[in-house]
Parts: structure tokens; sequence; C-alpha cells
């Protein structure tokens, strides 16, 4: 008997419910949702993360003058640990961050709270532009927002990287995964309280990291497009980009008249800011194949077990009884493997499991996202594969491409945003522009065609005065 015949062909995908938000998740969604700068819900949040971070160590050198010196050591230590692990690539050294495909694309899942919030710590500079000390850091958050051109607009390229990968429903995510992303939502709106811990946070996250250098090699080597991760290696460089930018910040805004050695200090707590929560490198660390399978096809079960006929019986139990019960999906997984359904450490195509999931006539079509096709592909393969990736050094055709969703065309519905915005402008006095384009550049707002034309604008309205 088919395993079709207990696959009801009239079922919707399954979908687990959203597990409840947990803390860092529901601050997150409360500071995006509400971008009230100054309000008492951020500033009591980032007081409770900078008392943390004041425990932790700091790399940062223990006088303000030896700043750019650091930065550009730092730079050059990152660079020469780079070309070491080329050279041991080069050598047949495996992948040091991704073996596998579903690896990444469980990375490039567990990053995006922080990454969809890029550049959100900058956001409270906005009223400042006409200081030239904050010039560097308005600068700064307008290049994250790619100056309003959705190809450039980083929050935008995320996106469509996760949607182009099939790895976009973040639903189930871990709860510290939202920490650094309300970290940064946070200082975005706490700047006329926060400003030096923004700049020291600024300076570290500004800082080109060996991971970013090493994900981004390893996704283009798996086929997935690394241009977002590309993006940030250029713009973030040493010596024009970012990182330069973001020393100099430091150095503009110390006080003249006042205590330098406190405000040096609170830059320093703002920098250990960066290093609460769950970082790149341990989530690349912490990804174990068998547990997210397992966790994937658990929430899976909640409402799987009564959508299959009892026609079919594996290990003596029909599908709905193996999914009835909680903690019974390793066992059916064993059932299936003792029984022929599966053949682990083989080409994934000779079981038949996998070809009701994939391939022409699949009868659970739909079942599984191509991210968590991905973790079934990858559990049953194993040891076996197909891994063409012989040279990692030969060149590829980049998949980024100009068009974006949410980027705003030429006439239409999908501009009217576009058009509204303009009429909005045109019966406002200035300081209502100006106020209503910074609303507008809110990390929640600026990726939308309303918010990509405000950008342009204010980029503009920056260009003419500097």
């Amino acid at each position: 008997m088919s395993i079709a015949s207990f696959v009801d062909s009239t079922s919707a995908t399954p979908i687990a419910p959203p597990p409840r938000q947990g803390t860092w998740q529901r601050t997150y969604r409360q500071l995006l949702d509400e971008p009230v700068p100054g309000h008492a819900r951020a500033l009591e949040f980032l007081e409770q993360c900078l008392e943390q971070a004041r425990e932790l160590p700091c790399e940062l050198p223990s006088r303000v003058e030896e700043l750019p010196q650091w930065s550009r050591q730092h730079a050059q230590a990152v660079t020469e640990q780079y070309a070491a692990y080329l050279a041991s690539r080069r050598a047949g050294a495996e992948r040091r961050y991704f073996p596998h495909r579903s690896h990444a694309l469980h990375f490039l899942r567990a990053v995006a709270p922080t990454k969809l919030v890029d550049g959100a710590w900058l956001y409270g500079t906005l009223p400042h532009w006409r200081d030239a000390r904050m010039h560097a850091l308005v600068r700064t958050y307008l290049e994250e927002l790619g100056d309003g051109v959705p190809a450039q607009n980083h929050v935008l390229l995320y996106r469509r990287l996760l949607h182009t990968q099939g790895c976009d429903d973040l639903e189930a995510l871990d709860d510290g995964l939202y920490r650094q992303g309300a970290i940064q939502l946070a200082l975005g709106l706490s700047c006329e309280r926060y400003l030096p811990e923004i700049i020291g946070y600024n300076l570290g996250y500004e800082q080109p990291p060996l991971h970013l250098l090493i994900s981004s090699f390893e996704l283009n080597e798996l086929g997935i497009d690394p241009y977002y991760f590309q993006l940030h290696v250029t713009i973030d460089n040493s010596a024009t980009g970012h990182a330069a930018k973001a020393v100099q910040c430091v150095l503009d805004n110390l006080p003249v008249v006042g205590d330098t050695e406190a405000f040096y200090q609170r830059v320093r707590n703002g920098y250990r800011l960066g290093e609460l929560g769950t970082g790149s490198t341990a989530v690349i660390e912490a990804f174990d194949l068998q547990h997210e399978l397992l966790a994937m096809l658990e929430r899976k079960r909640s409402v799987a077990s009564q959508v299959h006929s009892d026609y079919c019986r594996i290990g003596g139990r029909t599908v709905n009884e193996w999914l009835g019960a909680e903690g019974d999906v390793a066992g059916f997984l064993d059932a299936l493997q003792q029984h022929g359904w599966i053949r682990r450490d083989r080409d994934p195509a000779n079981s038949r499991f996998w070809r009701l999931v994939q391939g022409e006539g699949a009868a659970m079509f739909g079942v599984f996202s191509p991210y968590e096709k991905q973790l079934l592909h990858d559990w049953i393969a194993g040891d076996w594969s197909q891994d063409e990736q012989t040279n990692p050094f030969r060149p590829r055709r980049p998949a980024h491409v100009a068009h974006l969703p949410g980027a705003a065309t030429q006439g239409g519905e999908l501009d009217r945003e576009r058009r509204e915005l303009q009429a909005q402008l045109a019966g406002l006095d200035p300081a209502g522009r100006e106020r209503r384009l910074i609303e507008l550049l809110a990390p929640a707002h600026h990726a939308s065609a309303a918010g990509l034309a405000a950008t342009r604008s204010f980029a503009a309205l920056l260009q003419q005065a500097h």
C-alpha cells in the first residue's frame, strides 16, 4: 500500500500555530511597532542590557587615542585569518561553517531578526543631521537603507534572500535570537540619553568580522546568493568605509569641556552591548541537523495527526497513531527506516518517503517548505553527497537582481504610496516635511514604497546641506 493513500489530498499544508512570544521577541515586536523616541520601555530595556554589558570584558584599547590603530590592527588580523582560511580550502579542507546546505539556511533564518532591522541603532540620529558631529552616523544609517534605492536597501535585500531560499517562515525561532535586534531598536529610540553608547555600539558593529568573510564565501559555494554579506564586506572596510567612519565618530564627539574618560567609558559599554544575545558564530556552532529535523516534524505533528487515512501501517501503527502522541516523531523516523521507506546515507531519490515529498507526482507536495525539505534531504543523505563543489574558487554568476519585493514601480497601484507621500509632503511646511520623512525612515517603514521615497528625499536634503 502506498503511503500516498494516507495523505489527504484535500488538506492544506500543515502549519503549526505560532509559539507564544518570549521576552526578547515581545520586546522586539513592541519597539518595532511603536517607534517612539525616548519611550520608557526602550530606556528601561536598554538600561537592563547595559547593566549586564558592563560586567563583560572589552577588547577596545584603554585610551581613546589608540582607537585608529586598534581598528587597523583588527582589520589586518581578520585579513590574515581569512587568507589562512582560503589557503586551507585550496589545500583541500572542508567548509568550516556549513557542511550542508540546510546548515546554511538555518543560519540565514536564525540571524534574520537582527538583519531585518539592520542599522536600527542609528535611527535616533536623524533629527540631528545638521550637526557636523553626527554626519557620519546619519550617512551610515542612510547607506544601510541604500539611500532609498531598493536594490541597495539592506532589509529588502535580506527579505529577498530569505524568500528566494524558501526560509522566510520565522515563527519558530528561539527567543534568544531576537535580543540583538531588540537592542538595536532600543538604541535607535534612545539617542537623547544614550548617544555615547550608540557611538560605541556602532564602533563594534561596523568592524568587519571574520565570520562575515567566511559566510559569504561558503554561501556562494553552496549556490546561495551572498550579495547581502558581500555588500557588508565592502561597505564596512576600515580604510574609507563604515569601520573608519565609526572610529572617526568617536573622536569627533569627544567632549571638549567635560569628562573625556567618562565619555569613553560609556562608548566602551555600548561596544559591549554587541556581545549580548546569540551571535552569528554561536548560531553556526549550535546547529544540530537531527535536532532541527525532529523539532520541525514535531511542529508539523500537532496539525497532521488526524489528516491521514488508516490504510497503511508502519511498525504496526497507523500514521495518525505515530503522529498522535508528543515525542513519537523520532520513533516514527526509526520505523520508516526499518521498513525501507527511508534509506539513510544514500541518494535521497532512493528513499520512497523522499519521493513522496519531492519530484514529479509527489503525493506530499506542498507539505514541507523548501527549508524543511532541505533538512529532510540532508538528514537522509547523511554521509552520501552529490556535492559538485570540487573547486570552491571557480567563478559564479551572481544571483542578485535589482528587482526586489516592495520596490516602487512606475505607476499603478504598487506606486500609490509614493504618489500619496509626495502629495502629503507638498501640504506641509519645511519642519513638518522633515518630521514626516524621519517618521518614514523608521526601521518598520523604510523598506516600504513610501519609506524608500522618503529615504531618497532625506538623502538629497543631507547632500544639499553638506
